[in-house]
């Protein structure tokens, strides 16, 4: 089957036109050349809408009261209620499965009066108070300084971690910010690092970047929040769904505040995990998109192949009564049309691959050089596992186009063969 003479015979023929046997390769070519375009692209895209996650915890869900939409044990409908520190504690030691359990509180500052005063410089932030296991939540790096740590929790020191984007407005440019003071709603916090929110952030990334992080419990003592928690984000374990507990989670909040039990409104609610698991469906779907795309694409070049293969076979009537005369076996001479079918698939689908892998690369290499954390794509790639499958459509593809040629030349007959001029 690998022998020298057969390889030689496979060329000849192939060679013995070359412009239509490039003409027939290109179809070929083009379409393993457009798949995979198509999957890098898509693969590009995937990337860059993860990467706009910033590596936050996607199994999370965030929550926080609103309303009581219906009346329950005497209690009127349009009641407002609060979260306590006690429900974060009931949580933890009632729904099994859950990872972090992270009470938050907020100043508003975003589009709001200024809030944080340095000096003459003032600032409108939104300031947090938080756990330290929010920054696991929402993964940040720490530029200076440290984050937030539960001695800071215990003795309630008023210190802050602030953004990038507060530094550059509340600091000169090479001004030493460790140390310094800001004043928050009046009350001074000595600042004691400084973070650069990955990717977007979970929304506008420049927003991202000017907010302001203290204990949990100092931001309670300082702005008279008692135990009252304004809202909370909620991460399940690794082997667990956040979807899938958040039915026990809410049910524990609604018995501990009196809420009805079919009351779906008064605790509102984000399930991040739910949202990501769509997009990642929108994904799957674009893949598949792809592939049925580029599928299309390639047949159109495997039929052109097809087609000149029967026309081959045709030409070569008298050759194929010659070796059936001298004891050809019909499937040798099959065979000998596979062959020739699969190799020039081959031949033109690496072709595509090559090409496609190079224009990838490029576009890779003009990527590099950009800032791509504001964009939707970045680093365009296919894996391996997408390589070895377009090379098995190629094989497979070689051998339907070579099938009904190959059948057509072993009906000839060798007289009829040997009388064709």
């Amino acid at each position: 089957m690998f022998s020298r003479d057969k390889w030689n015979e496979i060329i000849e023929a192939l060679s013995a036109n070359w412009f239509r046997t490039l003409l027939t390769a290109f179809g070929v070519m083009w379409g393993i050349f457009i798949l995979v375009i198509l999957l890098a692209a898509g693969k590009g895209f995937e990337n860059g809408v993860k990467q706009g996650f910033g590596g936050i915890a996607t199994n999370t869900m965030f929550m926080w009261t609103q309303t009581a939409s219906k009346p329950y044990k005497g209690l009127p409908k349009g009641r407002r209620y609060n979260f306590k520190t006690s429900d974060v504690e009931a949580l933890r030691e009632n729904v099994p499965g859950l990872r972090f359990i992270s009470p938050r509180n907020q100043l508003g500052g975003f589009g709001g009066n200024n809030n944080v005063v340095r000096g003459l410089q003032t600032g409108a932030f939104n300031v947090y108070g938080d756990y330290p296991e929010i920054i696991q939540q929402e993964p940040m790096d720490v530029t200076s300084g440290r984050f937030i740590n539960y001695l800071d929790i215990q003795e309630k020191r008023k210190v802050a971690i602030i953004g990038e984007g507060v530094r550059r407005e509340l600091y000169e440019k090479d001004e030493e910010v460790l140390g310094t003071y800001l004043k928050i709603n009046g009350v001074n916090f000595m600042v004691i690092g400084t973070y650069k929110k990955k990717g977007g952030g979970g929304g506008n990334s420049e927003e991202a970047q000017k907010e302001i992080y203290v204990p949990f419990t100092a931001f309670s003592q300082a702005f008279n929040m008692g135990d009252t928690v304004g809202w909370m984000a909620i991460t399940a374990e690794d082997e667990n769904s956040i979807t899938s507990l958040k039915s026990s989670v809410l049910d524990l909040i609604k018995s501990r505040h009196s809420i009805h039990p079919e009351d779906d409104r008064a605790v509102g609610n984000f399930d991040l995990y739910e949202e990501f698991n769509k997009i990642n469906g929108l994904f799957i779907a674009l893949k598949a998109v792809a592939y049925f795309v580029g599928i299309l694409v390639l047949l159109s070049g495997i039929i052109g192949i097809s087609n000149i293969m029967l026309i081959v076979v045709k030409e070569r009537t008298n050759e194929i009564g010659v070796r059936r005369a001298l004891g050809a076996t019909p499937w040798s001479i099959r065979g000998q049309i596979l062959m020739e079918s699969i190799f020039l698939t081959i031949i033109s689908g690496m072709a595509g691959i090559i090409f496609a892998t190079g224009i990838i690369a490029a576009i890779n290499y003009a990527l590099s050089g950009m800032d791509t954390s504001e964009m939707m794509f970045a680093n365009p790639s296919v894996d391996l596992g997408v390589v070895l499958t377009a090379l098995m459509i190629l094989i497979c593809s070689g051998l339907l186009a070579g099938l009904i040629p190959a059948q057509n030349a072993i009906k000839i007959k060798p007289v009829d063969a040997l009388r064709t001029e």
